[in-house]
């Protein structure tokens, strides 16, 4: 039981750092109310396919994800976190690093809080190094 969104987050991120199974599936809603959409990946619904779909990740080892820059809009029983995540992969080359957009979204129910959506997305090489917030003039 997560007491906050913020512990079942880092919950989330724990499970990527591990490769636990367990501990991620323990972080999503018990429901079938739940997406998860990866970069570049198919959007996967429900409580039965997420899991599936954390297998076939985590058959790999572990997933170095550091989430950075939150921007929290949180409410009685919603709370949307938007963020940034910087992955680290390692490769032939090398160390490689990239970023993505995300946006998790929690819901208190009566376990506490849990994760019923986490959509990631591409960003550009500069969102480690800045965000559009630090030229207000920028329209969308």
């Amino acid at each position: 039981m997560y007491a906050t969104p913020q512990e079942a987050e880092q919950a989330f991120y724990d499970a990527l750092r591990k490769a636990d199974l367990s501990l991620m599936m323990n972080v999503w809603a018990d429901d079938d109310e739940v997406v998860c959409i990866h970069p570049g990946g198919m959007r996967t619904i429900g409580h039965n396919a997420m899991q599936s779909a954390w297998q076939q990740i985590f058959v790999n080892g572990p997933v170095s994800i550091v989430p950075l820059r939150p921007m929290i809009m949180s409410g009685v029983m919603t709370s949307v976190h938007v963020l940034l995540e910087q992955i680290t992969v390692h490769t032939a080359q090398g160390e490689q690093t990239a970023h993505c957009y995300t946006t998790n979204v929690f819901q208190k129910g009566p376990g506490g809080w849990k994760m019923t959506l986490h959509h990631a997305s591409h960003a550009p090489r500069e969102a480690g190094l800045f965000d559009l917030q630090d030229f207000p003039d920028t329209l969308h």
